[in-house]
Parts: structure tokens; sequence; C-alpha cells
């Protein structure tokens, strides 16, 4: 562990033993990088530490106590592995356990990185198993504006313009590598520096949003070169994802994403968003995100 590795991968497991078997298979057959893997396993009940232990001995293994939600998980591999300030690798990768890397995917993307100074985060493409694209794997921030064109329908109706169709950036070809305001956290490369600068994940996020607020605070922050630090999307790799594969679209996850976009709306936009689209913005969340994200919306209020 006291030597550099060109990548650093964290795979944060809660309840997936499963698919998290497949997915350290899949990097098992990477090769033309040097990394290391470290499982964070979010205090599971399926059995899925054991069997890293057992069938994965290469594998640092972190048994949490307690199931502290997506950031606060990820911290700790990534602590455990020197970040943000003593790295033991030149990248950081978050994968999702519901995952599965084909050959060469880790060198792709840490190779484009390598020749990409200014990539601050890169994002692969990532396919659902019907082979429709993973839509969260390339976005714009969820601004006020953008976030009511989503809210009124506007973005479904025209998802080819680009005023409308920016949250999912649907007006673009899945095959067009760009710039981005953020990807996903179920696969996204970040570079040691940029964590040093930005800092690790926001652990008031529990389960969604904090890649999007990771994202945000990267590109704020400038690179060796001194130009601010780039979020690329990157579909010459592409990486297999079992969406939702931990959440089962629970109740539970609803609220938690509806309750991730009203802190990142709160920490980012609020202050500087007129007072009337501001309350137009609370009563959108408010009514989707039911009483209880009401209240403590409300309430902080």
């Amino acid at each position: 562990m006291s030597s550099m590795h060109d990548l650093a991968v964290i795979i944060l497991n809660y309840n997936t033993r499963d698919l998290l078997a497949d997915c350290l298979a899949s990097l098992r057959g990477q090769a033309g990088v040097g990394f290391t893997v470290c499982v964070v396993d979010n205090c599971s009940d399926d059995g899925s530490a054991d069997m890293v232990a057992a069938q994965y001995p290469e594998v640092q293994l972190i048994r949490s106590p307690a199931n502290n939600g997506f950031a606060a998980g990820n911290n700790l591999g990534l602590r455990a592995l020197g970040f943000p300030a003593n790295a033991r690798a030149r990248y950081a990768m978050l994968l999702n356990p519901d995952t599965v890397a084909p050959p060469g995917a880790l060198a792709g993307m840490v190779g484009f990185a390598d020749a990409t100074p200014d990539a601050g985060v890169v994002g692969p493409r990532l396919m659902l198993m019907d082979g429709a694209l993973d839509m969260a794997c390339r976005r714009s921030f969820p601004t006020p504006a953008v976030s009511f064109y989503r809210l009124i329908g506007l973005s479904r109706l025209f998802p080819h313009s680009r005023r409308f169709g920016r949250y999912n950036m649907t007006y673009l070809g899945i095959d067009e590598q760009t710039d981005v305001d953020s990807v996903v956290g179920a696969c996204m490369l970040v570079r040691a520096e940029a964590i040093q600068g930005a800092g690790l994940l926001d652990e008031q996020f529990f389960m969604y949003g904090e890649d999007l607020d990771w994202c945000l605070r990267i590109k704020q922050q400038r690179g060796t070169a001194g130009r601010p630090y780039r979020v690329i999307y990157y579909p010459t790799v592409t990486v297999q994802h079992i969406k939702r594969a931990a959440s089962r679209k629970s109740a539970k996850a609803q609220y938690e994403f509806d309750r991730a976009m009203w802190l990142f709306y709160r920490k980012h936009y609020q202050a500087g968003t007129f007072f009337l689209m501001d309350w137009i913005v609370k009563l959108g969340l408010a009514v989707r995100g039911g009483p209880r994200l009401a209240r403590e919306m409300f309430a902080r209020a």
C-alpha cells in the first residue's frame, strides 16, 4: 500500500453481494494500468464483506459498522487510500458494485486523463441492461432554470433543444465526447490534485447529489496549468450499469433524491435566486418530496 498506483478504485457496497462479485471479477481482468481496489461495505447483512474477504484477498476491505450513506462511505475508502492530501494513487475512481468494466476500461480512462491535463473528472459512457444510455452519466447542474424546464415537462417535449434538454444533454449523440457539468458517481475518475483542492465528498448528502456537488467544486479549482478543471464525458470507454440495484427505487431512495436536490439548491443557488423564483423552486421541491421534506425545508427556513 505504500507504493504509488495509477488508480485507486473505491467501491461502496450495500447488500449487492452477487453484483459486487461480478464487478470485482471484471476488475481482475484489467491490464495496462497499476491500480488498487478498496471495497467499503456499508453494514450489509447479505454476506458481502465475507465474500470479498474469502474470494478477493487482494482487495482492501473496510467493514463500516453503520450505513451512513454514499458520500460518507466513499470518503472512508478515499481516506484509507490517502486522499485528499496524501494520495497513494494519481487518480481515484468511484465505482458502483452494480457495474461491469470491460477489458481495457481502466487503462483507457487513465490514458485519456493523462493526455488531458486539465481534466479534473472523467466519466465513461454507462449503458443499462436494456441497451439504453444511463442518462445520468452526462448532466448539467440543476440550476433553477434547468430544474424548472424539467419539472414542467419541457425537457421531455423538446429533448433535442439545447435550452430545454440541458439536464441530461439529450440534444447530443451518445458517441459525442463533450465537456459536461457533471458525470455520475456510479463510475467517475477524479484527478488526485483536484481532490486535494476541492476536498472529499460532502457528507450532508446521504444518497444522490454528492456527485453533482463534487463536480461543481472541482470545476471551481484550477489545475497546474492555471486553467479551471474540466469534467468530461468520455464515451470511448463503455461500462455496464445495472442501475439502482441497491435502492430498488424505494420510497427512501425517492425521498433522498428530492432531498439532495434541495440541499444542492440551498448550497449553491438559493442565495443568488430572486425571491419569487426561490419560492417556486421550494414549492416544487416540497410537492415532490412530500411532507417529510417540506418539514425539513421550512424548518430550516
